[in-house]
């Protein structure tokens, strides 16, 4: 028995001996660029033997295989390659370069001068529509939120954004590609309108405060693109209730998820809380408005989707204040207004093909009627009427070159027809803006990529072309690190409001040069970007009288002899994972700007422009309490105020100064007491909203009378509003995004 077993042994260990002879050794490096490249997979081909890299790119396997083999290199970041070997009794040293294999995911974008926020990008998405909601202060506006990120001025007594030194009539807001024509509510000479859009409607935006696609145009400053909501989850029924308005809407998703329609209606009235506050402003007829929409989602069965948005809105309003002038106690003013708007939007894929197609139509009336009161008597009417009818069309189309780079192009008609009566002053503005644009993206590696673009308009009003390049590029610094540049050419019809004359008139023209540094991880970003803006063409103006008794002006165009610039340096650093619940940005503005336009004199800062500007947000969900807590902060550095009057056909500044510094500290809670309840039939959402907690009186800008010998501040209806509300959802579960820390 025993020598049968050390037979068996012998035997074993021969063999053994003979495989262990017979390895031969395989080794090498894998590289890209002359770099090591560390976990790529190296194996023979059909076998078992191979080895991955390691951190310097070395590889090192033993094998009995023998004669003509094939040699992979396998890495998710590279292209695989074979090489092939022959295997004989020998060692061998088989080195290798990798190319890299470009894909969306490590791809490096172009990101200058703009911020996307979307369900696909909410890994840097800055603000969704949650961000908005829970945005103390923001009082769940678009526009109002983008005050808190860098590039965007603090202006409270007029709507628009105002962009990196430009006014607000100079950035333009889209909805699935179609232009938004009175995106704001009509409103009275020192108080400024509210969007007229539900931000819940969109489910995503890029907003670019300079150098933004080719795609779109007419915007000296920026553009802000909206993306609307595709089919619901499921269906449900919304109410929302609070001192100043009522609201009720549905959502009914088809029983096989591929349409949904909806609608929903609104009343505010400003009353009730203008009994309990100290307001600023004497409103004789408080704010009031009603408004309502509808929509209707198809997907085709070819994978297409249309989608249909329409809506409308009427607003009223009636304001006194003490009279400037010595001959009169008040001055009055009062508002009517009425707005609509549609769009429909399709998007179909054909073979390799793309197309986005819109249109929209949209008609704002706006009436003001200026007057005046003396001993409780109100004197002769001055009437301010305007009336607009605007329809835009769109059509894109997308090609796909590779995973990251892909060519576009398209046309797009903008139709304006506009009638304003102002005393002496009729006029009828007839304009269509015809536009052809072509741009692509180029990926020439995951560390490197362009966007070049071109854009053409033609204008029937002011019988002038244009041509407009945009070009951008991003390259990576490091894993988390980029930088983008990018340079622009964008133009800008004149105002039609100050077109009251036969003068010709050309395009309003702005360059932008942007050169921006980003780092993003999970959880936290920070980006930093300069930028300079040259200004040419700009409308120059001078002030007419066509009501001398009620001392009404307004601005007639003369000549495009104007020009200005701005520069800056900007920062913003958003941050949800250090500390446990909490997600907080800061941002830093700084702007130097100066501009010879509309009746300045000369080369003046503008009074829309402060030079700093700091905003924070910060917000904490506290699941066992089942409450979202929320703070702002901005800050602004005292802007210029100018007394501008026409004296023999020359404009000349009477009187000057600049504002106080801007504060503002806000606070918000979101209660939600259905929160973690899984047979809860209803969600609930307590709000309670403190604007200007500490009673700031700030100031916007200075009322002087006809001889400069009086003045009086433009202020906030109320320095410090508080706001109170319930939102119950039937059919929609927001649990999970409470405890995601997004409400």
């Amino acid at each position: 028995m025993k020598i049968k077993f050390h037979k068996i042994t012998f035997i074993l260990f021969f063999f053994s001996f003979i495989l262990n002879f017979a390895q031969v050794k395989i080794s090498g490096k894998v590289t890209f660029k002359n770099k090591g490249i560390a976990e790529v997979n190296v194996t023979l081909k059909d076998t078992y033997d191979g080895a991955t890299t390691d951190a310097n790119g070395n590889f090192s396997f033993e094998t009995s295989e023998r004669g003509a083999q094939k040699l992979t290199f396998s890495h998710v970041k590279y292209y695989e390659i074979e090489k092939e070997i022959n295997i004989d009794d020998k060692d061998q040293t088989v080195n290798a370069e990798v190319k890299e294999q470009i894909n969306e995911i490590d791809a490096v974008v172009v990101s200058a001068g703009s911020i996307e926020a979307s369900d696909k990008k909410r890994a840097t998405a800055l603000l969704t529509p949650i961000d908005i909601y829970t945005t103390a202060g923001a009082d769940g506006q678009i526009s109002s939120a983008l005050n808190y990120l860098p590039g965007v001025q603090k202006v409270g007594e007029t709507e628009g954004l105002f962009v990196r030194g430009g006014t607000g009539t100079e950035s333009k807001i889209f909805m699935d590609g179609s232009l938004i024509n009175n995106y704001f509510s009509s409103s009275v000479p020192g108080i400024a309108g509210r969007d007229r859009f539900n931000t819940s409607l969109f489910k995503g935006n890029v907003f670019s405060s300079g150098g933004y696609s080719a795609l779109y145009g007419q915007a000296l400053s920026g553009a802000l693109m909206l993306e609307s909501v595709d089919l619901p989850d499921q269906s449900s029924y919304d109410f929302g209730v609070s001192p100043i308005f009522l609201s009720g809407g549905f959502q009914k998703l088809g029983d096989n998820k591929n349409y949904s329609y909806g609608a929903t209606a609104g009343y505010s009235n400003l009353n009730l809380m203008q009994k309990i506050f100290s307001f600023n402003t004497d409103f004789i007829d408080a704010p009031q408005g009603f408004n309502g929409d509808m929509n209707f989602r198809l997907k085709t069965k070819s994978g297409g989707f249309i989608k249909y948005y329409g809506m409308f809105d009427t607003n009223t309003m009636g304001v006194k204040t003490e009279s400037l002038e010595p001959n009169y106690d008040f001055a009055l003013v009062k508002l009517k207004g009425k707005n609509t708007y549609h769009n429909l939007s399709f998007k179909q894929k054909f073979g390799k093909y793309l197309l986005n197609a819109g249109t929209s139509y949209s008609f704002n009336q706006s009436d003001l009627k200026f007057s005046t009161e003396t001993n409780n008597v109100e004197g002769v009417e001055s009437k301010v009427s305007n009336d607009g009818n605007y329809i835009n069309f769109k059509a894109v189309v997308d090609r796909k070159i590779n995973k990251i780079s892909a060519l576009r192009g398209g046309f797009e008609l903008n139709y304006a027809n506009e009638k304003l009566n102002f005393g002496e002053i009729n006029k009828n503005y007839r304009d269509l803006i015809s536009s052809a644009f072509m741009e692509t993206d180029l990926g020439f590696s995951n560390h490197l990529s362009a966007k070049i673009g071109v854009r053409a308009e033609n204008s029937s009003y002011l019988n002038k072309t244009n041509i407009a390049p945009r070009f951008a590029l991003a390259y990576r610094l490091a894993k988390d690190w980029t930088t983008s540049f990018a340079y622009g050419l964008f133009f800008q019809n004149p105002e039609s409001k100050y077109i009251n004359s036969s003068e010709k008139l050309d395009f309003q023209q702005s360059q932008h040069f942007i050169f921006q540094v980003q780092r993003s991880t999970e959880g936290r970003s920070l980006r930093f970007e300069a930028f300079y803006k040259k200004y040419d063409e700009l409308i120059k103006t001078q002030n007419i009288v066509p009501n001398a008794d009620q001392n009404q002006q307004v601005q007639t165009a003369f000549n495009n002899d104007g020009n200005g610039f701005a520069k800056g340096l900007e920062l913003f650093w958003r941050d949800k994972k250090t500390f446990e619940n909490i997600d907080y940005w800061i941002s830093y503005s700084f702007l130097d700007s100066k501009r010879d336009f509309l009746n300045y004199p000369f080369s003046l800062k503008p009074n829309f422009a402060s030079e700093h500007t700091i905003s924070a947000v910060a917000k904490r969900f506290i699941p066992k309490w089942k409450t979202g807590i929320n703070l702002s902060y901005t800050y602004a550095k005292g802007r210029p105020y100018y007394d501008i009057i026409t004296q023999n056909d020359i404009n000349i500044i009477r009187n000057e100064g600049k504002l106080k510094d801007y504060n503002a500290l806000n606070l918000s809670f979101n209660y939600l007491p259905n929160l973690g309840k899984k047979d809860a039939k209803a969600f609930t959402i307590f709000v309670l909203s403190v604007s200007n907690v500490l009673g700031n009186k700030n100031i916007y800008g200075y009322n002087f009378s006809q001889n400069g010998n009086r003045s009086s501040a433009v202020v906030p209806p109320v320095n410090t509003f508080v706001f109170v509300g319930m939102f119950i959802s039937f059919g929609v579960d927001k649990t999970q995004d409470a405890i995601n820390n997004n409400l």
